[in-house]
Order: C-alpha cells, then sequence, then structure tokens
C-alpha cells in the first residue's frame, strides 16, 4: 500500500463480513479492524441475517457463492431488512453478467479475488463521502422542512382557534417532535386525518413518506398484505416480493384510520410491529425492521370495544400513548365562519373561479345546524353550492338548494338577525346558544363549560357579556 494512501485520513465504517471462505474473511476483517472500522464476521448467510440486528451495518462485503444459499438470494434479503447499508459483492469469477446481476438486485460495487487491500479501501472510502452528502442533503432538507413549516404554523390545515380546537393544535405540536404512537379519536369527519398528517409534518422526518390506510375499507387477507407485505410465493400470483406500508414508510408515518374495525388476528401482527419494531411480511420466515411511526385514528369507543373482547388489551395500551381527542364542529361552533372562509377558497381554486362568500343570514343558519357530519359535511355543502349558485354570495337558498333534504334544511330556524354585520351576527347566535346550553344543562354551570368546549371562567366571562 502506498505510504499516500497509509496517511490520509479515513472515517470509521462498520462493516459486516460474510463469505464461508474463513481464511479470507478473517483477513478480511483483521485488515479493516487495524485501519479503524467496526467489523464482524459471519460464515453463512443464516447467521449473517440474524445477527444483523445487533450491529448497525453501513457496509456488508458478501460473497457471491454461499453454502446453502447464493450471494445474491442473501443480496435480496439484506436489500428489504437493511436498505440503508452499503453491499459490495466479492466474486472469484468476474463476468459482465454476474456483474450486471449483482447490481440489478442491488448491489452497490463489485470486488474480484484476490481482493486488494487498497481496493476494498478505495471503495469503502467512497461509501462514506456518499453516505455523509446523503446525510447532509437529508438535514438541509429537514432544516428547510421545518423552516417552511415554521413559516405558516406547521398546522394551518386545521382551521379555527377556539379553545377546543387551540387544545388539539397545543397537544400536536407537543407530541410531533418525538416518536411516540398516537391515537387520535373522534367522530367522523371531525379531520383526524388532518391531524395525524399536522403530526408527521411537525415531526422529525417530513419529508419521509405518510402514507394512510382505512383500516374498515379493505377486507383482512388484503389489508395484511398492504401492511405487512409478502414474499415471492407466498401466494397464488405472488411472482415477487412486495413490501407493506410499515417498510415502505421508511422512517415516516403509517396512518392507521378506523383502527377499531382492525380484526383480531391482525392485531397481534400489528403489536409485533410495535413491541418489537418488526413486521413478518406474508409467507416470510425472518421478519424486517419496522421504522416507521404509528399514528392511528378510530371513531369509536377502543376501551369499550376492549370491554366486549373486541380489541386486544394490549395493543391499546400501546396506541394510547398519546390519545388526541377531535371535537364535533357543534362544539366549536366559532370556528364555522373561519372554516366556511378557507373551504370557499380552497374550492374555488380548485374551482377556477372567484372566490365566494357567504352572506350574514346564510352563514347564521350554519353556525346554528347540527352538523352530525362535522367538517366534512360543511365541506361538501359548500363545494355543491359552488357548482350550483350563480352569484358571488351565496346565500341560505343556494346553500339548501344544494344539499337538498338533510339536516341542515330540515332543522329547526333559528332566529335570525337584521343586521348585515358579520360580527354582530355571531354575536346574536352565540347568546341564543349558550342560553339553550345552559337550559339544557339546568343551569349546571360546570356541565354546561363542558359541553361548550370552554373553561369555566370563559364561559362566566361570556354570560356576563351577553347579561344572562
Amino acid at each position: 500500500m502506498s505510504d499516500a494512501l497509509r496517511d490520509r485520513p479515513r472515517p470509521v465504517v462498520n462493516v459486516r463480513i460474510v463469505d464461508d471462505e474463513q481464511v479470507l474473511a478473517d483477513t478480511l476483517a483483521e485488515f479493516l479492524t487495524a485501519e479503524g472500522h467496526e467489523v464482524r464476521v459471519a460464515y453463512d448467510a443464516a447467521s449473517a441475517l440474524r445477527k444483523l440486528a445487533e450491529f448497525e451495518t453501513e457496509v456488508v462485503l458478501c460473497d457471491i457463492q454461499l453454502p446453502g444459499t447464493s450471494g445474491l438470494e442473501l443480496l435480496r434479503k439484506l436489500r428489504k431488512q437493511a436498505p440503508e447499508a452499503a453491499v459490495i459483492m466479492i466474486t472469484a469469477y468476474a463476468t459482465v453478467d454476474s456483474a450486471v446481476e449483482a447490481f440489478r438486485h442491488g448491489a452497490t460495487d463489485y470486488l474480484i479475488k484476490p481482493v486488494l487491500f487498497d481496493d476494498l479501501t478505495a471503495r469503502l472510502s467512497r461509501i462514506s463521502a456518499g453516505r455523509a452528502l446523503s446525510i447532509e442533503n437529508q438535514s438541509l432538507r429537514r432544516k428547510l422542512t421545518r423552516q417552511m413549516q415554521s413559516a405558516s404554523g406547521g398546522i394551518e390545515t386545521i382551521v379555527g382557534n377556539s379553545a377546543a380546537i387551540s387544545a388539539v393544535k397545543a397537544w400536536i405540536v407537543r407530541v410531533a417532535p418525538t416518536r411516540s404512537n398516537v391515537l387520535v379519536t373522534g367522530e367522523s369527519g371531525t379531520g383526524k386525518e388532518l391531524a395525524a398528517r399536522a403530526i408527521h409534518d411537525l415531526g422529525s422526518n417530513p419529508e419521509a413518506p405518510f402514507l394512510p390506510i382505512n383500516c374498515a375499507a379493505i377486507p383482512p387477507d388484503l389489508l395484511e398484505n398492504q401492511l405487512f407485505g409478502h414474499v415471492r410465493g407466498a401466494f397464488t400470483g405472488a411472482d415477487r416480493d412486495r413490501a407493506g406500508l410499515f417498510v415502505a414508510a421508511g422512517e415516516g408515518t403509517v396512518f392507521l384510520d378506523e383502527i377499531g374495525e382492525m380484526p383480531l388476528t391482525l392485531q397481534a401482527k400489528l403489536l409485533r410491529a410495535i413491541e418489537n419494531r418488526e413486521i413478518l411480511p406474508v409467507g416470510a420466515s425472518l421478519p424486517e425492521k419496522n421504522r416507521s411511526r404509528l399514528v392511528a385514528a378510530t371513531n369509536k369507543n377502543l376501551a369499550d370495544e376492549v370491554t366486549q373482547g373486541k380489541f386486544r388489551p394490549d395493543l391499546y395500551y400501546r396506541l394510547e400513548v398519546v390519545t388526541i381527542p377531535m371535537p364535533p364542529l357543534r362544539e366549536r361552533r366559532e370556528d364555522i365562519p373561519a372554516l366556511v372562509e378557507a373551504l370557499l377558497a380552497r374550492h374555488a381554486h380548485r374551482l377556477g373561479q372567484v372566490p365566494r362568500t357567504v352572506a350574514p343570514e346564510a352563514l347564521e343558519r350554519l353556525i346554528a345546524a347540527p352538523w352530525p357530519g362535522n367538517v366534512r359535511e360543511l365541506d361538501n355543502l359548500l363545494e355543491r353550492a359552488l357548482i350550483l349558485a350563480d352569484g358571488p354570495v351565496l346565500t341560505s337558498s343556494d346553500l339548501f338548494r344544494s344539499f337538498g333534504r338533510n339536516a341542515i334544511a330540515s332543522s329547526d330556524e333559528p332566529e335570525t338577525t337584521t343586521t348585515d354585520d358579520l360580527r354582530e351576527a355571531i354575536r346574536a347566535f352565540e347568546k341564543r346558544h349558550l342560553k339553550r346550553i345552559l337550559a339544557e344543562s339546568g343551569d349546571d354551570r360546570r356541565a354546561a363549560a363542558s359541553r361548550l368546549g370552554l373553561g369555566l371562567s370563559s364561559l362566566y366571562a361570556r354570560i356576563k357579556e351577553h347579561g344572562l
């Protein structure tokens, strides 16, 4: 080895050597250790895969001919079990076909026996430099993403400033930087997926994938395949390996919507993915690492489901590390004007229209409506109105005509106000709404505050403000 090459500083690399020729494997290990690298040796494929999780491997030196299995088959499994690791294939048979086949299976580089130490050192240095550049690029992307999110608040898609939705935003900001499991609860249409996306976007890996799946919309056997993947030959038609969402997400987020609908058989596999941080694809004998973060959502009371034997208690306790309840729209009516404005702007942009507004009397009726379908129902109503209405201002007839015979159109007409001032219209509705809730609560201020999503002091302030 030249003096110049010896004197060049080299970064430490974690190396796994897999070769059944023990003399060669031990010689390479001795040389790399003397060079300052961390080295582990395996003499067969099975032990290499089994011990891979015990040692953080950056580079694998793998013989293309191994007993019991080919080096290419091991390479295919390595790419799944340790996708970040660089793999250098070693062979005594240098042919173009074998090199192409190795690269096709995901090899990073190729060495020919007898292995020259200078060649090996040069390849490790090149891999280290590439990894350092990749890490720097990822760091810059994360920094840029965080700067963009900081400018917009990171949760701008969750519209409103009511006490109820502000509490949700505070929880999201607090839990997002962690890797804790999160359970988002709430009625259908309250925005549970928006909360999950906000958690992901404000997390430590916003550039990684966010992969949602609705557990209620997919048959159990297909759901297992979607979540955990399968290996070739696992069932008829499985002609290739397929990664499930947990592997495909990498260090991103898997969002399981309507997790309360997941069959008990799959709940056991999900528990393993959470507890052991590994998943077992359909038909596989060896597990794969799970690096993803889990956010789940449900419109059910999972504690009741556990009592009824429909949901595993151990999985429930793993999921509810942090629980974020999304309030129904009827409990944050003061957010409806802002929601209407945001939804109209979004639909107008998508439809290529000039943004329109809602007449004060129509807005008052929207604020008073029961909204059993929550924000999703409001969103659908506004989209229909924009398509069917002609004028620049949406009236009650525009909204109700577009929605047909529904809960809003058939609900009791609220008292209307003669003012055209939006703030006065909202104030008039708020007074009537407070009066009704207080009456229904038997003038129990604590019960009324709970129903309204207000603190007790806030409720007293509003009662005083409206002279109730």
